[in-house]
């Protein structure tokens, strides 16, 4: 059992690194998670740490899950650390102990390149303690994505899950992948929830090996994509979206097909829209579903 652990703390969609203070013997000025000696298994103890380094409360801490400890070189010496998962109710942090720093960061920014400088919230690489990524890969989750042929995405999709339910050479990676989404709105591309990224290139067979190449699957997009690049496809779009009274609209199906219009009314929570004909000697309003009509003028041009 290895006598270190690392603690990634999670608030929502973002995950907490901590910056190193430059006095520190090992790694000064690198980012972290909460780094800390003692019983990996301790849980409470764990909470203690990542209390005096952050300033979050026990209270306010959830343990998730723990993975196998990793060997990891500091220094001159090979240390056994485990990585550990806490979710956090608040995003309040007051950097302690160690550390002079702290972000909240998406989990598509997490990496171990050096940096230009020592922003990240803008995504830019970053100077890290070793193989903080997959660290965090062993407790969590990233998001990648796959570069398939147009009009094909449900069918590899499919075909992904065929394999990771089968009994072949993919079942050591089964527990690795976490989900298969198809964006409507990404035609082309599929996204993978996965630990890693060579566990999706095994999946797809681009990584060399047993593993026959996935038809209709060219590739695995280079990094980890952040959540927030990915959120606005993975949601479905309200089909009132972008649709205000006022608005000049032409209606693309029912038996008005081809028809201008003013929009009158919009209800969101139905998804339709209400509008009066331009050409109608006597203008009668007309509720039609959002999705039938396109919007040709905004209210404000």
């Amino acid at each position: 059992m290895s006598d270190a652990f690392v603690a990634f703390v999670r608030h929502e969609d973002k995950v907490l690194l901590m910056q190193r203070a430059d006095g520190v013997a090992d790694f000064p000025g690198a980012w972290d998670g909460v780094y800390g000696i003692g019983d990996p298994t301790d849980i409470d103890a764990i909470t203690t740490r990542i209390e005096e380094a952050t300033g979050i409360s026990a209270a306010n801490l959830t343990h998730i899950r723990s993975a196998n400890a990793r060997g990891l070189e500091f220094g001159n010496r090979l240390n056994d650390v485990t990585p550990v998962l806490f979710m956090s109710a608040t995003t309040e942090i007051e950097p302690r102990t160690l550390y002079k720093g702290a972000e909240w960061v998406d989990s598509g920014y997490v990496s171990t390149n050096v940096p230009d400088d020592d922003s990240i919230s803008s995504g830019s690489s970053r100077y890290t303690i070793p193989q903080l990524d997959e660290l965090y890969g062993d407790v969590a989750s990233y998001l990648y994505v796959l570069k398939t042929t147009m009009n094909s995405e449900h069918k590899v999709a499919s075909e992904i899950q065929a394999r990771l339910s089968g009994t072949g050479s993919l079942q050591d990676i089964k527990s690795e992948i976490f989900g298969v989404h198809c964006p409507k709105m990404m035609q082309g591309y599929i996204v993978v929830e996965a630990s890693a990224l060579h566990h999706v290139e095994k999946l797809i067979g681009r990584a060399g090996g047993r593993t026959t190449p996935l038809k209709g699957c060219s590739k695995v997009l280079p990094g980890a994509i952040p959540f927030g690049n990915i959120a606005p496809y993975l949601e479905p779009k309200a089909a009132t979206a972008g649709i205000e009274e006022g608005d000049i609209v032409e209606i693309r199906a029912s038996s008005f097909k081809g028809e201008r219009a003013r929009v009158t009314n919009v209800a969101e929570n139905k998804e339709e829209v209400t509008v009066e004909l331009f050409d109608a000697q006597i203008p009668i309003p007309i509720t039609i579903r959002a999705d039938q009509v396109r919007v040709t003028q905004r209210v404000d041009e």
